[in-house]
């Protein structure tokens, strides 16, 4: 299976259903988390099945029942021969995950192993505790000509989409606005700086060229008004930050873009700060057209609201133990 044949988390179906069994589907395969059935739209390849199972077979637990896989065994599930050539991969993902406003330490932890020399006998190594998002950095940056490094970015872009149904599930548990923006703007902070990430590792180098990059994503969401435009239309003074006015309703709007930009400058490898602005438009053009399939207001006729940062002072005291823990 080549690289560009992996399957693209877009073709991820989420359904409503009640049974808890795995079945086997004529077009893929099927299994459900809490309520949700996942659908993968897949050919029905014995690799593919076989390298989730490595991935499954590797994975331990601590003491504490935290999942983890070691560094030693992930290497050697990605067809690394040595060790000391899994390295720069892992330095690259702590590299993304330092970016991505991510703790370096709570996903990278370092560990002693013992390995078996034969015989009996053993020696103490370094080695590394790998959370599932340092495991989905590592297979982001490692060499994508490698067929199982293309099968565990699938595998680990289905538990990253998982991730995002537990974080919906928990923005449904809020009740009021409120609690809904502070969600939010917590969420679009983040992605933002994976955003920004991609974009760089796409050639989107300096901060002048990120601000014009985000243009273009305005541009698209907007109809065409850049972050100046956007401060004129909602009457905000020029220090003050778009976002945290934003309601939940247009904060959710531009989440959708953030994420979807990053993901498609990835998947597609775009290289090139032309190509990469070009993306940023045309992803935001058209979470606009979907907003105005669904006879949704567009962005630029919202309200402008309160800025975030206030609410907490206002007394919303409970959201914070309702916020994503990263």
């Amino acid at each position: 299976m080549a690289t560009k044949e992996r399957l693209d988390v877009d073709d991820i179906e989420f359904r409503f259903r009640d049974s808890d069994e795995i079945e086997e589907l004529r077009n893929g395969y099927a299994y459900t988390y809490q309520g949700y059935e996942i659908v993968f739209i897949m050919p029905k390849k014995d690799l593919s099945r076989q390298v989730t199972t490595i991935f499954e077979q590797i994975r331990r637990t601590d003491e504490k029942g935290n999942e983890y896989w070691s560094a030693r065994d992930f290497s050697k599930a990605l067809e690394y021969v040595e060790y000391r050539n899994f390295i720069p991969v892992i330095n690259r993902a702590k590299e993304a995950c330092l970016n991505s406003g991510q703790p370096i330490d709570y996903h990278f932890v370092h560990i002693n192993e013992m390995i078996s020399l034969g015989k009996g006998a053993e020696r103490r190594v370094d080695s590394m505790k790998l959370s599932r998002y340092a495991c989905y950095l590592i297979v982001q940056n490692g060499d994508p000509s490698k067929e199982v490094i293309a099968l565990g970015q699938t595998y680990f872009a289905i538990q990253t989409r998982l991730q995002e149904i537990r974080q919906m599930e928990e923005y449904n548990a809020l009740t009021s606005e409120d609690e809904k923006r502070l969600f939010l703007r917590n969420e679009l902070r983040r992605h933002n700086l994976q955003l920004a990430d991609a974009a760089h590792n796409a050639g989107v180098i300096d901060t002048i060229d990120y601000a014009i990059s985000q243009n273009f994503g305005y541009k698209g969401l907007y109809g065409g008004l850049d972050a100046k435009a956007i401060h004129q239309r909602k009457r905000l003074k020029k220090s003050q930050n778009i976002f945290d006015h934003m309601g939940s309703t247009e904060l959710a709007a531009n989440l959708f873009r953030a994420t979807q930009t990053e993901d498609k400058l990835r998947r597609e490898n775009i290289e090139g700060k032309q190509k990469a602005n070009q993306t940023h438009y045309e992803v935001g053009k058209k979470v606009r057209k979907t907003i105005q399939e669904l006879g949704g207001t567009m962005p630029e006729n919202l309200p402008t609201a309160e800025n975030v940062n206030k609410l907490e002072r206002k007394g919303v005291k409970s959201i914070k133990s309702k916020l994503p823990k990263n």
